[in-house]
């Protein structure tokens, strides 16, 4: 057993102490509420972005949950590598290891340049570089773990699958042991078919010999849910004709915590506080009586299905999707319905509509970043 563990059962066995994490690109704050409640501490939040950051304090005090130990970092990450910043951040490193025991890393840097439907740059690209930047941060600070998030078109894309491998070769050198997965958020019972690729490192200085290696035991599917084959091949109705204000029972054989309508019911939608932000069409409501309930094939103004999953919520990148039984585009609570938010979490009024939309459709499913990191907590306890 590594020094740094048996500190790590020390410090959780005398104090109320959790392994401390770094955020970076931290969004709205998914991923991080999804660590916060497995048993993590968030100390640092990295968001570049105002509106989102804003979004993120908002969404926490209406949480109840505290202001990070050191605070937030709204600059751009390639700042932290510079030496001034460099130091710093070393240094609050070290202190979170001392208190702490265990640190972590975890971001999910843009991915725009590696999505199918971005602007496929890849590595060259504004947000394929912060990818770099990322893994040359984990490499010079030495976290005990880190996690990367990212399109699944870093992994499943040749020339982008080039630029993935070198980034894990440089993780490998810089002392990790790696083990990656590409989930879908189904598994964990988030109601929208999105497909992330997630590359977790354990130091292997830091973390002992059970990682010396490559990672080939990691509890992957501990606490997934379902079976993604099993869960797609459904007795799901792929359309029916759109009436306003309409009831539809649910047909037999599906998997109803799966669904949207579920997940508004669950959400109470219609009455929580971003229930009236959703945006006004411009040219009367023709548009939205002519797509009939499930529709999705169109690039943009996909209309859900109330009993099936929601294509993948990327509201930032053109994509519109149109309530199943109401002539508008969806509002802000609905959409973190669909990515599996508790009805306790608020996004900020005081940003705007895009930015609100933006924020929702970048952050990871909650359900599938809380069950990640009960994995994480439980491959690290078994250490």
């Amino acid at each position: 057993m590594s020094t740094a563990v048996r500190n790590f059962r020390a410090v959780q066995a005398t104090t109320e102490k959790k392994p401390a994490v770094f955020s970076f690109f931290s969004g709205a704050g998914f991923l991080d509420l999804g660590f916060e409640q497995s048993g993590f501490e968030v100390v640092f939040v990295n968001e570049l972005h105002p509106p989102f950051l804003t979004a993120y304090r908002f969404a926490r005090k209406k949480l109840g949950i505290g202001i990070p130990q050191f605070g937030y970092f709204e600059r751009d990450i390639a700042s932290l590598l510079e030496e001034k910043e460099r130091k710093r951040l070393h240094l609050i490193v070290t202190q979170a290891k001392q208190e702490h025991a265990l640190v972590g890393f975890i971001g999910g840097p843009p991915c725009p340049d590696f999505s199918i439907a971005g602007k496929n740059k890849g590595r060259n690209g504004t947000s394929g570089i912060l990818s770099q930047t990322y893994a040359d941060l984990i490499s010079q600070q030495q976290p005990d773990f880190f996690l990367f998030e990212n399109v699944k078109g870093l992994w499943g894309t040749k020339v982008h699958r080039a630029f993935y491998e070198d980034l894990k070769v440089q993780l490998c050198k810089s002392g990790y042991a790696l083990s990656e997965r590409l989930i879908n958020s189904l598994e964990y019972g988030a109601p929208q078919d999105r497909d992330r690729l997630i590359l977790l490192g354990f130091n292997r200085y830091s973390c002992g010999a059970q990682v010396t290696q490559r990672i080939t035991k990691f509890p992957w599917l501990k606490y997934a849910k379902y079976n993604k084959v099993d869960a797609m091949s459904r007795n799901w109705i792929r359309t029916e004709p759109y009436k306003e204000a309409s009831v539809r029972k649910a047909p037999k054989g599906i998997i109803r915590e799966l669904t949207v309508e579920h997940w508004f019911r669950r959400n109470d939608v219609d009455n929580h506080p971003n229930s009236r932000h959703f945006f006004k069409p411009r040219a009367g409501l023709v548009r939205f009586q002519s797509i009939a309930e499930g529709d999705d094939s169109r690039k943009s103004f996909k209309r859900l299905h109330r009993w099936r999953y929601s294509p993948t919520a990327a509201y930032g990148h053109n994509e519109v999707h149109i309530h199943p039984y109401k002539p508008r585009r969806i509002t802000s609570a609905e959409a973190l319905a669909i990515q599996s938010l508790p009805k306790s979490f608020v996004i900020s009024p005081d940003i705007t509509l895009s930015d609100q939309f933006k924020a929702v459709g970048n952050g990871v499913p909650y359900l599938a970043a809380k069950s990640i990191a009960l994995s994480v907590m439980s491959f690290l306890k078994s250490l």
